[in-house]
């Protein structure tokens, strides 16, 4: 047992920015210890992985309760963004820019380059045959690095034995 490769299995399920990220670092950690890691997208986290919407993956602040009006430089203190403020026309894009602003400050990579070093490092990228067939989508309309489109039941059988984050 002591000389069998650890391995987690991420489910990615969300195409928010914010929703991006944990899979990504969480993967990113993984691998720098030696696991074995697979991501398998569906639904709208095949964002993540969709050529014509992966550089487009915004933040919401509708109905974020998290998001607080201190991270854009009011000091409020825990004050949260009212929902009838996120319905304005462009808080979308203002919270999306802001929210790239400070992953970019943090120097963490966009997420294109984040699920190439991924690959590059040796995590296995799967979409969803049912997310994929539901939307409409082909092979060829993912990114680079996207091995197959699989089954949930053989994504289940290719990840026996890990540990499974859904995301």
């Amino acid at each position: 047992m002591a000389d069998e490769t650890r391995k987690v299995a991420f489910i990615c399920s969300k195409g928010d920015l914010d929703m991006a990220y944990p899979a990504l670092v969480m993967g990113w950690a993984a691998l720098g210890n030696g696991i074995d890691v697979t991501i398998f997208f569906t639904f709208w986290g095949m964002d993540m992985i969709t050529k014509s919407r992966q550089d487009h993956l915004e933040l919401a602040p509708v109905g974020k309760t998290s998001m607080k009006m201190s991270m854009m430089g009011l000091n409020t203190g825990n004050l949260g963004i009212p929902n009838f403020l996120g319905a304005l026309p462009g808080m979308t894009a203002f919270a999306t820019s802001l929210m790239k602003k400070k992953i970019a400050a943090v120097g963490a990579p966009p997420v294109g380059e984040y699920l190439q070093m991924l690959v590059d490092g040796g995590a296995k990228l799967y979409a969803c045959k049912m997310s994929v067939d539901m939307m409409g989508l082909k092979k060829e309309d993912f990114v680079d690095g996207v091995i197959d489109i699989v089954t949930a039941s053989d994504f289940m059988d290719m990840t026996e034995g890990a540990q499974i984050i859904f995301i």
